[in-house]
């Protein structure tokens, strides 16, 4: 056997064992142009990436007179849409109303004022105040007014000490705290320095003022401001103002004031003067706040002419039923929603009596106690008094309607200083309209009477004001009229000792 023979038979044989060099192919035959064992491997070409023109490139391609153009149409685009905008927004604002100024406002016309005369009703005398300012803070209200409990014997002038304080009622230790206390939570703190409270003429004498007492109550005042308090009230307010002194009392209250410092209120009562009187008061002796008695002395037609003679000065009017002799609500009528209604909405600043927030009786002569933990109910199983627990519950109910109104009171513009419109008078109800510029419109209605009321509603024709057809219900005592629904503004009718408020958008 040759040579090359041998050599092709070892091959030959190498191949059967190595099965690995077999070609992989479906019919076990290898290409021809391949060697057994030998696979072929594709190699991608080189991916070409786009990098972009070099710089040269495109400044030679920016100078080219087609990308000029474009450049330039581009531009003024942008500048014509830039300056179009502007345009229409100038316009916008030219067409737009504009807001009216917000009135001069002072801390006292924000809110209701809560008056507690005898600290005594609440348990633990002033101590108990301070422990119940969480509660009489969701009242919404934006000062208690304390007092008097200084120093004094029935109508003994020379016993008059105003800057100490009763020691059978409080003392300045426990005040303190109070004090700093309801400024914490936004409540301010007045006073009542009313020098002969406990007798009959609140200044020693029915008919004129004695220059010393006008000095102890300047004095006093001095004093307790500078222990934090935010103001003083007095009593028979008219008499007071005539005297010679007056003056520096007002000085020593309102002297001091500047843009960084809190204001303090000088507030006055008066009792049996007409609404023109009240005005010339408020006008001529600078007094911060006066409180009349006017909406318990009149009524029917009355009323809706007072009101319409002095909403004007609304920043300087204190509005109560039985405020002015330190009584709750409940001891001049029993009409307790409607006059809520009725004090939170009408132009002024409301005053009420601790209690009037639940309707808590009070009769014959004596400070009734306040009531506390009406929202506790009856523990499940025990013995219940349904009379006890019925009238819980109203106390209850009407608690959440005071402090309804309350709180839509202190957020509407148009209830806090909107302007007064008289709507309708007759000798057992009334009914107005409130608005501010572009906020919400209120209508108040109520009816005092005996029997059912037809309220027509009318407009004097007045520029830019005007009632719409409907109007909404806000808060209603009377069941015919459900809140949310919708009523016709010509006319509603009211059921006896029933109040209802509308409210209606303004449309420009």
């Amino acid at each position: 056997m040759s040579k090359d023979t041998e050599i092709d038979l070892k091959e030959v044989e190498l191949n059967e064992l190595d099965p690995e060099k077999q070609p992989m192919t479906g019919d076990g035959q290898a290409a021809a142009a391949e060697k057994n064992g030998s696979v072929k491997v594709k190699v991608p070409e080189e991916e070409v990436t786009f990098t972009g023109l070099s710089k040269d490139e495109l400044m030679k391609v920016a100078g080219t007179p087609g990308w000029v153009r474009t450049r330039w149409v581009l531009l003024v685009l942008f500048w014509l849409g830039w300056v179009g905008m502007l345009a229409g927004a100038i316009v916008i604002i030219v067409q737009a109303p504009r807001c009216k100024p917000i009135p001069a406002m002072s801390w006292w016309n924000e809110g209701p004022l809560y008056q507690i005369p005898d600290v005594d009703a609440f348990s633990d005398g002033i101590e108990g105040v301070g422990a119940k300012l969480d509660e009489i803070n969701q009242l919404k209200v934006k000062a208690l007014i304390l007092g008097p409990f200084h120093t004094v014997q029935k109508d003994q002038k020379e016993t008059l000490n105003l800057e100490v304080i009763d020691p059978l009622m409080a003392n300045v230790d426990a005040l303190t705290p109070v004090l700093e206390k309801a400024h914490k939570k936004g409540i301010s703190v007045v006073l009542d320095l009313t020098p002969n409270y406990k007798g009959e003429a609140p200044w020693f004498s029915p008919s004129s003022v004695d220059d010393d007492v006008i000095d102890k109550v300047k004095a006093a005042a001095e004093h307790w401001i500078g222990l934090g308090v935010d103001g003083i009230k007095i009593s028979d307010f008219t008499l007071a103002s005539k005297s010679l002194e007056w003056p520096k009392l007002q000085a020593a209250i309102q002297g001091n004031r500047t843009e960084e410092t809190k204001k303090k209120v000088l507030m006055g009562v008066v009792n049996n003067i007409t609404a023109a009187q009240l005005s010339l008061l408020a006008n001529t002796t600078g007094i911060d706040l006066v409180l009349s008695d006017l909406l318990s002395k009149t009524e029917g037609k009355q009323r809706i002419q007072d009101l319409d003679v002095l909403s004007s000065q609304q920043m300087s009017m204190g509005w109560g039923l039985g405020a002015t002799q330190r009584d709750q609500l409940s001891k001049s009528t029993g009409l307790i929603r409607l006059y809520q209604l009725l004090l939170l909405t009408m132009p002024g600043v409301p005053v009420f009596t601790y209690g009037d927030e639940i309707g808590l009786n009070a009769q014959g002569g004596e400070s009734p106690k306040m009531v506390w933990d009406i929202e506790k109910e009856p523990v499940d199983g025990a013995a219940v008094n349904e009379t006890a627990e019925a009238e819980r519950k109203e106390r209850v109910s009407v608690k959440k309607w005071f402090k309804t109104l309350s709180e839509l009171r202190g957020k509407e513009r148009s209830l806090i200083h909107g302007d007064y419109y008289s709507l309708y008078s007759s000798e057992s109800s009334l009914a107005f309209l409130r608005l501010w510029d572009q906020s919400i419109r209120y209508v108040t209605a109520v009816n005092w009477g005996t029997t059912p009321e037809k309220i027509t509603f009318a407009l004097t024709p007045t520029e830019g004001v005007e009632l719409p057809e409907t109007a909404e219900v806000t808060q209603s005592t009377d069941e015919k009229l459900e809140v949310g629904s919708s009523v016709s503004l010509d006319s509603i009718t009211l059921e006896p000792g029933q109040a209802v408020l509308l409210q209606f958008p303004y449309t420009g």
